[in-house]
């Protein structure tokens, strides 16, 4: 089991930034992954930015060189950092963790950015 806890979110105007962080209940080691997605309205949940146990990134291509993906093992947390943020970027955004064939989600955080 992994229990996922987010924050950080909120609302910003377009071209800011704004920080999620999502805390695992356990080591990260032991995880095989970690990521984020968001789902807007009336719309699929897509996959942002994941990052492996190895370090391993992967980017949505609407975010690459705008959203940036890191973690501190020591405190079994997973940042997003986003800059540049875009209207289309409004969303609520789900942490995610992997083990083996199971899937583990946050409780989602709501990114709203006007324009």
């Amino acid at each position: 089991q992994v229990q996922l806890v987010e924050s950080g979110g909120g609302l910003v105007q377009a071209g800011g930034s704004l920080r999620l962080s999502c805390e695992a209940s356990r080591s990260i080691f032991s995880i095989d992954g970690m990521g984020w997605y968001r789902q807007a309205p009336e719309k699929q949940r897509e996959l942002v930015a994941s990052i492996t146990r190895r370090g391993s990134t992967n980017y949505a291509d609407s975010v690459k060189g705008r959203f940036t993906i890191s973690r501190d093992n020591a405190k079994n947390t997973v940042y997003l950092q986003m800059n540049s943020l875009r209207p289309e970027d409004t969303a609520v955004y789900y942490c995610n963790a992997w083990v083996q064939l199971t899937n583990y989600w946050g409780q989602g955080s709501q990114v709203t950015v006007s324009s």
